[in-house]
Formats: structure tokens, sequence, C-alpha cells
């Protein structure tokens, strides 16, 4: 015993490891007190402090694994070279959780003649006894982590089960208060956009090129991309449920799906229909299934949207008389459907409760694009705020002009292409203002669509046709039409008014 003790205290060249839980961090353990306790413990021993191995820094460290830190391999190779012969740390936990790399790290100072000095467990691998003990209190650690991870699911998992949110970010056009998701008045006409845009184009890549033209940014301030659109259509948050604790993560970036009965749902207030949520979903499903891009634009009003029963579509050549099935050669003449189609959309446009719904969506649509102006002018105002603070920052000296030029010309970027929006968005809210029509005159106006459809180009053919029909099925004598919603009131009447006068 006599002989250990002198070895202890025998002059030594030491390391400081130091790594703070967020535990230590709430009973007011800081680094800095961890650090002077070792320095204090290396005095009382005679020992010089060579090095102090920082990890308190970096709160993304797992205590699950060290050994590929930087700081670490820095630790390693200091011992190998004997720049120290040992390292003080507060207590194994701190040093690691892992069984399987405590042991390593103890073989790893054994090799190359190094101590491991714990101050909370009073462990020194220099004697045979406090080998074994430093290998039963590295298996405890171990065990006490994974009792913490079993507990932290066991208790998010009943939350889930029990509709409980958990602590994470809000999806985009959402934000948490009061423990509820509500609406971000700032974010959300930006996703509701996206919707409008995709069903215009099918393209998520010209969605995200549309978006950063508009001058609008995702929530860290970077452009969009065509997987971030993606992302933020699939999520059935805007159509009003929300659902948390769906991954596992198994990397930086990587994770898997857990199963549908650990997830947790929460309700909130919907940015866009459940209709119009489903549309968009419809097509990327099936953009999925093909792997194809979407066509060209067909030259007839029906071209897109017609299908066969046996699941291919339906094609009519601008030279040819007939919609045709190129899998099962079942055709169609052009002319026998349209007639077809201009009948049923006469019947569904003479209702008054279908006219009247569409014009409580028109409303609605006004109000929309109400809050997404106010918006838009929130966002001139905070980048014409920052440009201001950046240019004062230059005035003071406290920035470079290289920096200036760096923070400032992406700022005057985003401004015009922001300000470029505001005068249609503008005009937008003064349209539909004066678009607003009553029940009685769309009916009125819809009575008369049967005699004029014929004259209609066949852009304003298509644009009302796709606004209603979602797919038409050709079968053996028959036709399975899927609706999709209204065409807009406001134009089927400026329409309508514009074919007035060839009627006369």
């Amino acid at each position: 015993m006599k002989e250990n003790s002198v070895k202890n205290n025998s002059p030594k060249d030491i390391g400081i490891w130091i790594r703070v839980s967020s535990v230590d961090l709430a009973k007011g353990e800081s680094p800095t007190h961890h650090l002077e306790r070792a320095k204090a413990y290396a005095a009382a021993r005679g020992w010089t402090v060579k090095e102090v191995y920082d990890l308190a820094g970096n709160t993304g460290t797992s205590g699950k694994t060290v050994k590929d830190h930087p700081e670490t391999k820095r630790m390693l190779a200091d011992i190998k070279r004997r720049h120290i012969t040992g390292i003080i740390f507060s207590k194994l936990a701190r040093l690691a959780r892992n069984t399987k790399e405590l042991l390593e790290f103890s073989e790893y100072f054994r090799d190359h003649n190094a101590d491991l000095v714990s101050l909370q467990d009073a462990i020194d691998t220099s004697t045979p006894s406090g080998r074994m003990f430093y290998t039963f209190q590295a298996a405890q650690a171990q065990w006490e982590r994974e009792e913490i991870a079993d507990r932290q699911k066991a208790s998010i998992l009943i939350r889930a089960k029990l509709g409980k949110t958990i602590n994470g970010r809000a999806p985009y056009g959402y934000q948490w208060k009061d423990r509820k998701l509500v609406i971000q008045p700032d974010e959300a006409p930006i996703r509701r956009k996206m919707y409008g845009l995709f069903l215009q184009y099918r393209r998520k890549g010209t969605v995200a090129k549309l978006l950063n033209a508009a001058g609008h940014r995702t929530r860290e301030g970077h452009i969009f991309h065509d997987c971030t659109v993606t992302r933020m259509l699939v999520c059935p948050s805007a159509k009003g449920v929300y659902y948390f604790n769906r991954i596992r993560k198994t990397g930086s970036w990587a994770g898997t799906e857990k199963p549908e009965e650990e997830w947790g749902k929460t309700e909130c207030d919907p940015i866009v229909t459940e209709d119009l949520w489903n549309q968009v979903n419809r097509i990327i499903e099936e953009s999925l299934k093909n792997w194809k891009k979407p066509g060209k634009v067909p030259m007839n009003p029906f071209g897109n949207r017609i299908w066969c029963v046996c699941g291919s579509k339906m094609y009519a050549r601008t030279d040819s008389p007939k919609y045709h099935c190129r899998a099962c050669n079942r055709k169609i003449a052009v002319e026998t459907f349209e007639e077809l189609m201009r009948h049923e959309l006469h019947q569904f446009y003479g209702s008054k409760e279908q006219v009247a719904i569409r014009l409580n969506d028109a409303k609605k649509n006004l109000v929309d694009t109400e809050q997404a102006l106010a918006a838009l002018q929130r966002q001139i105002q905070k980048v014409r705020e920052d440009m201001k603070q950046n240019h004062q920052l230059f005035l003071d000296k406290l920035i470079t002009p290289q920096g200036f030029a760096n923070l400032y010309n992406p700022a005057e970027e985003r401004l015009n292409q922001l300000l470029g929006e505001l005068p249609k968005l503008e005009a937008d809210v003064a349209r539909l203002k004066v678009d607003q029509v009553s029940v009685e005159e769309v009916v009125f106006e819809a009575q008369h669509l049967y005699e004029q459809w014929p004259k209609m180009e066949v852009e304003k053919k298509r644009a009302i046709v796709e606004s209603i029909f979602e797919k038409v099925e050709i079968g053996e004598g028959k036709i399975n039409i899927t609706y999709s919603g209204l065409p807009s009131s406001e134009e089927l009447c400026k329409s309508q008014q514009q074919m007035a006068p060839a009627t006369c």
C-alpha cells in the first residue's frame, strides 16, 4: 500500500479530461468547476498538468461514444508519444458510458504505461484492484445509460399515445404556442402558395424556383429545394393533422419510421383544404409510381384527365378524332366525349348548393390572399431593417467592406424579389374584391354554358375542366368521374360575360 502511495505521488505529466452533462450543468457544475477541481487534485499529488482535453463545448457529443471526437484522438496521440502519462477526469460516466469503449481506453492506457484517474470513483488503474473496480464501474455506467434511454423512450411513447405533444420543431407554417400547434402568420401563406403552384405546374423543382424568385425563404433563411417542397407538400399538418414521434434517427441525416402504434397525433388549424391536400398528394403518388415527368400541355381541354379503366392514360393526337388507350386499344370519339362532358359540366353548375360552396371558397380565397399580402409586407419590412442594421455596422466600422457586401447584396436581391411580388398580390386582392358575385349571378350565367362552350378558347376550357375534374375513367359503356372541386365562379362569370356579345 505504501508502494502505491509513493507511485501515485511521484512526479507525473498528466492531462485533464473535461466533459460535462446537462445534469451536471443543471446542478451548477460548470466545465470551469471540473477543471479547477482536477488542477487542485494534480497539485496535491505533485503532478504537472500538460494538456486539457475539453469536450464540454460540443453539445452534440453523445455519451454513447466519444472515440471519434477530435479531442479524444488528440489525447490518445499524446499518450502514445509519452507527452502525458495519465489523465484525470471527474467520473467514469464523463469519460464514456459504453463498457466496450471504457475497457478499450483502459487497455490502451495499460499498453502505454499510463493511468486513468477518476476523482469521484476513486479509481487508479495502475493497481489490479483498481482495474477490476474500473471494469465493474464501466458496466454500471453503461447500464445506467441504457436505463435512462429506456425510461425516456417509454415516456415519449406514453405521451404520444395520450396525444400530448413532445418538444420539437413545428412544421413550416406553424409554431408551438402554449403547447399547441398554431398557424405562423408569415409562413402559412407561403406554404399555401406551394399547393397552388404545384397544382398548376405539377413539378416540385418549378415550385421551388418560383418561390425563390419571389423572394421567399425557408425558416432558416435558405432557398427552397425540390426535396424541401416535397416534404412540406406531403406533411398532413397542412390539412389540420400533425403526427409526431414518427421517425427514429439512425444517423446525422438518416432515420427509420417507427411503428404506427407509437405515433402521436395532434390537430391544428388547416392551411389548405383536405380536398386540395388530397389532390396534390395523389399527383405526387402517381408521379412516384410512374417515374415520369409531366408531359406537354395537351391541345384539347380534357387531355390530361382521361384514363382508361385498365389504368393507362388515353391520348388524342392532333390529327386523330379519337382518344386512344395504347395498352388495351380502347377508343372513344373526341367529339362524343366532349359532348358528354359539356352536359355533365352544365348539370354540375346548375346546382345552387354547389355554387354556394364555391362562392364561400372564393371569399376564403380573398381572406387568404389578404393574409399573404400582409405577410409579404412584414417580410419586406424585416429585410429593410436587416439592411439598415448591416449598414449601421459598416458605418460604425464593426464589419469590413467585404463583410458588408456579403451581407448587404443578398438582402438587397431578396428585397427586390419581394418588392416585385408586392404589386401582384395587391392587384390580386383588388381583383378578388371586385369579382365578388352572388349565387344567382353564377347560376344565371351557368345556364348559358352549354351553348357558349364551343366558342370558348381551349385554354379557358382547360382551366375550368382541370379545376372541376380530377379524373375521368373510360370503361365499357360507362364513364366514371372523380371530382376535385368547382371552377372559379368569378372566372366563369367573366367568361360568360365576355362571350355574351357573340351570342347576340
